[in-house]
């Protein structure tokens, strides 16, 4: 019986994620380092027309209560007012040095190329790669350098705190939250002996000698989830990777409404499938199954089947609520799990639908062809 099938699905991952979940620090329960054993850090970042977030953002990251730091900013192609911005900063806070991308060699897509360039330019013992619209709390360098230390860890993952201001957002939050923790079980990338990995775009730290051994953005000229693949490549390269909450010691605001999020994720999605439309289709099969055939079941299923039914909904409703209180929203947002799926299903098939109609994708202005994509993927 399918539901049978699917409730067995529910209990053995519910199982995993509660375990799973025990065995990720919260940043805010490690203690910060002591000036003197705070090792050189460069924060990295590429921006792009970034004017309208960019100063609240930087504002934080020269805020930070840390002796030896760098922020390398790298002004990739921008046309708005970015680079006014970041040399009206650098000109007051020695800790800001900027670089100007101004033209984007064959090969490359414009993000990591800037990345790459911002690691050149940098001399740090850790290299944290974030994004131009990322807020720190003071302290999170002091933390998470400790954290390192403590767990002898290379490479550290911050989950970030998401900044949300519509209904939208917060829906498609919630359920972005639930889809990330079982479909990428993120505490696998401790393991040594899982192939699991984790890297997103907010806050990643590595050792220099482990980025340089993993060979830097340059195995990443033409990935698009650049961030997920850099801790695929320090996982493989034979870094100790972690993960940990950052709580509100990062956060950041994603995309401007639920229209925006849709759109912003375009070239993502279907990249994150590694341009396989077979994969693609069985991410939004899985989808369908898991999270809206239970509720859809409802009302039809008697006997046994009913009782699956119900058995998947309620745990759904649960890791959801957990979700949901994790990011600060309401645990009634739980309620909402299955249109968010229904939604993450659209972005997904939209993702492909739209790659393969234009045969790649448009970044910042630039477009990208599929077969060159497809060759770059890690």
């Amino acid at each position: 019986m399918l539901l049978g099938f699917v409730a067995s699905l529910w209990i053995a991952g519910v199982i995993e994620l509660a375990i799973g979940l025990r065995s990720i620090p919260s940043l805010a329960d490690v203690g910060p380092l002591a000036d003197s054993r705070c090792p050189a850090v460069s924060i990295l970042f590429a921006g792009r027309d970034e004017a309208e977030k960019l100063p609240d953002a930087l504002e934080t990251m020269l805020g930070l209560d840390y002796p030896n730091y760098e922020v390398i900013a790298v002004d990739d192609r921008s046309e708005d007012e970015t680079g006014t911005i970041l040399a009206a900063a650098a000109a007051k806070n020695a800790h800001l040095k900027p670089v100007r991308v101004d033209s984007l060699p064959q090969g490359w897509l414009g993000k990591p190329h800037a990345l790459q360039q911002a690691y050149e330019h940098s001399s740090g013992e850790w290299l944290v790669f974030t994004d131009a619209d990322v807020h720190f709390e003071p302290d999170v360098l002091r933390r998470v350098v400790a954290l390192a230390e403590q767990k002898g860890w290379d490479h550290i993952t911050l989950l970030a705190a998401p900044k949300l201001f519509t209904f939208g957002e917060k829906l498609v939050m919630t359920f972005f939250g639930v889809g990330f923790l079982m479909g990428t079980r993120p505490w696998k990338a401790t393991d040594p002996l899982s192939r699991g990995y984790s890297g997103v775009g907010a806050f990643q730290i590595i050792r220099r000698s482990a980025y340089e051994k993993l060979g830097t953005h340059k195995r990443l000229a033409m990935e698009v989830v650049d961030d997920m693949k850099l801790g695929k490549l320090a996982k493989e390269a034979g870094a100790r990777s972690g993960i940990a909450k950052a709580g509100k010691a990062v956060s950041v605001h994603w995309h401007a409404g639920l229209r925006n999020t849709i759109r912003g994720t375009t070239k993502n999605f279907f990249a994150a499938s590694g341009y396989r439309l077979w994969l693609a289709a069985i991410q939004v099969f899985g989808l369908l199954l898991m999270f809206v055939f239970p509720v859809a079941a409802l009302p039809l299923a008697h006997g046994w089947g009913l009782a699956f039914a119900v058995m998947a909904v309620g745990l759904a409703l649960g890791v959801a609520g957990g979700v949901a209180i994790e990011i600060g929203e309401s645990p009634l947002y739980a309620l909402t799990y299955p249109v968010g799926a229904l939604i993450f299903a659209w972005m997904l098939a939209r993702s492909t639908i739209v790659t393969l109609w234009r045969g790649g994708i448009v970044w910042r202005g630039t477009f990208y062809p599929l077969e060159e994509l497809k060759r770059g993927v890690v």
